[in-house]
């Protein structure tokens, strides 16, 4: 599972740290080894039900997330029906989940960076709604980088853990199943 974010406390609590937070809230949740680092990432086990599960948090700024997620992997050889990316979504309203198989960048440049280091759009996807900038005169860059604010934190908070219960559904029963839940 590979969380996209950006590196660094300044970016921690922002919008683009979606991917970020759910798994750090996946590892905590499944008792994931320390994160460590290896090669441009940041990688723990745990097991979800009888999977055992490695979760990855390039170390990348987001537009360059392939660059991380491509030597991992090569170097564990997953297959690319077993990879599972989790990222933030401003077409979504905040706290709406969408999973997908495949598909394109659908404007995402961190996803954009995976399919071109991975050479394929097929690869499954969790995308966490952050919701849309408040008018489209407003920088998108300030809205996905700007801190979550708190009469929207109690429902991201519930995103976070609605996405660990998708990923153990999709483990447990298949991404069909995760996807009609």
């Amino acid at each position: 599972i590979f969380g996209l974010g950006n590196p660094g406390l300044q970016y921690e609590k922002t919008r683009h740290n979606a991917g970020f937070m759910a798994l750090d809230y996946i590892a905590e949740k499944y008792g994931a080894t320390p994160f460590k680092t290896k090669n441009k990432a940041l990688i723990a086990e745990c097991k979800i039900g009888a999977n055992r599960v490695l979760l990855v948090k390039p170390q990348t700024y987001m537009n360059l997330s392939g660059e991380a997620v491509a030597p991992l992997f090569r170097f564990y050889k997953i297959p690319r029906e077993d990879i599972f990316v989790l990222f933030d979504d401003i077409s979504l309203p905040v706290g709406n989940l969408r999973i997908r198989k495949k598909g394109s960048a659908g404007g995402h440049n961190g996803v954009k960076s995976l399919i071109q280091h991975l050479s394929s759009q097929d690869f499954a996807r969790l995308k966490i709604g952050v919701g849309a900038k408040p008018s489209p005169d407003s920088d998108l860059k300030d809205w996905v980088l700007g801190g979550i604010p708190k009469d929207e934190q109690e429902t991201f908070k519930r995103a976070v853990e609605n996405t660990a219960l998708a990923v153990e559904e999709m483990l447990k029963n298949g991404i069909d199943s995760a996807m009609n839940k």
